[in-house]
């Protein structure tokens, strides 16, 4: 049996600093924090607080300034990253969208198949694999490029405000969809996002980060109990959690 490793990631002050022309941007400074396998992490902050630059920080799309970032493994993780935009191939249909990653690598054509199927089928998108992009809503597109992202099996799911472009009822309703996905495949999973209900309905814990330079302000376990839905939105609890997290953002 494969024992469990402690923790799937550890940020030991972590500082990121930009260059600019007159001087250096302070995006974060000193974060600290570590995550277990298959917590559900919300990280919310108001703009310039550095939410999406730890995102990038965690996927290896850049290296801090100072501090480090550990993982249990000697390597990086395999990472599945989602952005606002679903950054779809618009030539390509919903298929071979989701299987594109499996193709760039080489993956035998049977098991492309069979991956891309399950995929299809965890989504929910079996009525639509020979659909363009062009012709998707903007909530079936951010299922397509969730499941592009989970088609590798990543070790971490990053998620940068995957569904900020889409009104308030459709995020709501793929907030739903990534709880539910999220309890089938319990991923190590990271979300930005500015909106406090969601964070709440969504994560195992929220860290609140300050205005720029980024520093954390809150590290708040969500004890809201499993499974959620949106009627644990009216909950008492959520309510009491919702007013501590919006205490510490302003």
């Amino acid at each position: 049996m494969k024992t469990q490793e402690p923790f799937a990631f550890r940020l030991k002050a972590v500082s990121m600093t930009f260059p600019e022309k007159d001087g250096e941007l302070e995006a974060l400074e000193n974060i600290r924090f570590e995550v277990p396998p298959s917590q559900f992490l919300c990280v919310l902050g108001p703009s310039g607080s550095g939410k999406s630059t730890l995102l990038r920080l965690l996927a290896g799309l850049l290296n801090p300034t100072a501090g480090e970032i550990l993982y249990p493994q000697t390597r990086q993780p395999s990472v599945g990253l989602v952005f606002q935009q679903a950054n779809l191939m618009p030539w390509r249909d919903v298929w071979a969208n989701i299987s594109l990653p499996l193709e760039l690598r080489g993956v035998d054509a049977k098991e492309i198949d069979e991956r891309t199927h399950e995929m299809v089928e965890l989504v929910g998108l079996q009525e639509f694999v020979h659909t363009w992009p062009a012709t998707l809503s903007g909530g079936m597109a951010q299922r397509v490029a969730i499941a592009r992202a989970l088609i590798q099996d990543p070790d971490l799911l990053l998620l940068d405000e995957p569904f900020g472009a889409l009104d308030a009822i459709t995020r709501e309703r793929m907030g739903g969809e990534l709880l539910r996905i999220w309890e089938l495949r319990r991923k190590t999973v990271v979300l930005v996002t500015h909106s406090i209900s969601e964070s709440l309905l969504l994560s195992d814990r929220v860290i609140v980060l300050t205005h720029r330079p980024g520093t954390i302000r809150l590290d708040m376990l969500n004890d809201l109990p499993r499974p959620r839905s949106e009627e644990t939105r009216y909950d008492p609890h959520f309510v009491q959690l919702s007013r501590s997290l919006r205490k510490a953002i302003q």
